[in-house]
């Protein structure tokens, strides 16, 4: 079975791509090899696999993890086999999962828990592409801040994988969505996901203000961490939320609490999703709302980019460069 691994904390470099000899038996050359899962767990070959920063993270040594491990927690296939005690999944079924590691494979064995069905009209690749970060953008604007109509929402990385379901979502529940991007092509990228206004990080805080005639933003979403901290801060209104959902330039210095109080009984908050989806019932819930606002159109993935297992290394400087809109794909 193909596989990515690695075997030391760094850079691109350090995801390896490893292909067994083929074990004994019928199949074709480069097939993956199939074993019986064990007790609780599906076999599922992998049709595509969702590349995010939280990838990096462990790859680099941000995230600690034991060594060796395969990197990735996100894909979509078939299900090639179940393990004893499993129920509600038979082969030939088409999952997804997007909260266990080890995803840049050509295959997996995944716990039965960690896995949810896709609905009819949701294609394989379209599941790879929006089930962690449609989770996440869900838990987002459904519970860490409910968003309202008539709020406004800043988006920062408004054309990331993220972001723009971030956009979307908060477009769909009525908010007036400013957001800010580096690039024109980034700039229609958000605008098409259906934001008001576009702006560029420079400067940006009091760009807000004077869009808001002083008010500020209700909430800032903010996925970029160490470079925009201070502005996205400085966006807020009175009791607005700062949500940090990412730190692709770095973690956020330490804060004075007291700018909190100066900027109006602001909040801050650095969220993550396993604590939203702690079990199968609420993992399952959760995937069936982000599937069915897929369905009605209300969540649109935007896949960037596809490459091979072996195109891991260039997936993720890709992303580290931030030259990428919408999602990137792996495909096994």
């Amino acid at each position: 079975m193909k596989t990515v691994r690695v075997h030391k904390p760094g850079g691109p470099e350090q995801l390896v791509v490893e292909e067994p000899e083929q074990a004994g038996g019928p199949g074709q050359a480069g097939e993956p090899e199939r074993k019986a899962p064990e007790a609780g767990h599906v076999l599922v070959r992998h049709a595509a696999v969702g590349v995010n920063f939280i990838d990096v993270y462990y790859r680099d040594g941000s995230y600690a993890s034991e060594l060796p491990f395969v990197p990735g927690q996100e894909a979509a296939g078939t299900v090639l086999a179940t393990g004893e005690g499993v129920s509600g999944f038979a082969a030939g079924d088409t999952v997804a999962y997007a909260t266990h590691r080890g995803a840049y494979a050509q295959t997996a064995a995944v716990p039965a828990g960690k896995l949810v069905p896709v609905p009819g009209g949701v294609t394989a690749r379209d599941a790879a592409a929006v089930l962690l970060q449609g989770l996440a953008a869900h838990y987002l604007t459904h519970d860490t801040h409910p968003v309202g109509a008539g709020e406004t929402v800043v988006v920062l990385a408004a054309a990331g994988g993220l972001g723009r379901l971030l956009v979307q979502l908060a477009a769909h529940r009525g908010a007036t969505v400013i957001a800010v991007v580096s690039s024109d092509e980034k700039e229609k990228v958000a605008r098409e996901a259906g934001a008001r206004h576009t702006l560029r990080y420079a400067g940006f805080a009091e760009r807000v203000r004077e869009l808001t005639g002083g008010a500020g933003a209700r909430v800032v979403y903010d996925s970029v961490g160490a470079d925009t901290f201070g502005d996205s801060l400085g966006a807020l209104g009175p009791r607005g939320m700062l949500v940090l959902c990412g730190a692709s330039s770095g973690p956020v210095p330490p804060l004075d609490t007291g700018a909190l109080r100066a900027g109006g009984s602001l909040y801050v908050t650095r969220p993550k999703l396993a604590d939203h989806v702690r079990d199968s019932a609420a993992l399952r819930s959760r995937a069936a709302e982000v599937f069915a606002l897929c369905a009605a159109g209300a969540l649109r993935p935007l896949i960037s980019r596809e490459l091979p297992l072996e195109g891991a290394a260039e997936a993720h400087r890709l992303l580290e460069a931030r030259s990428t809109t919408g999602k990137l794909l792996l495909l096994p």
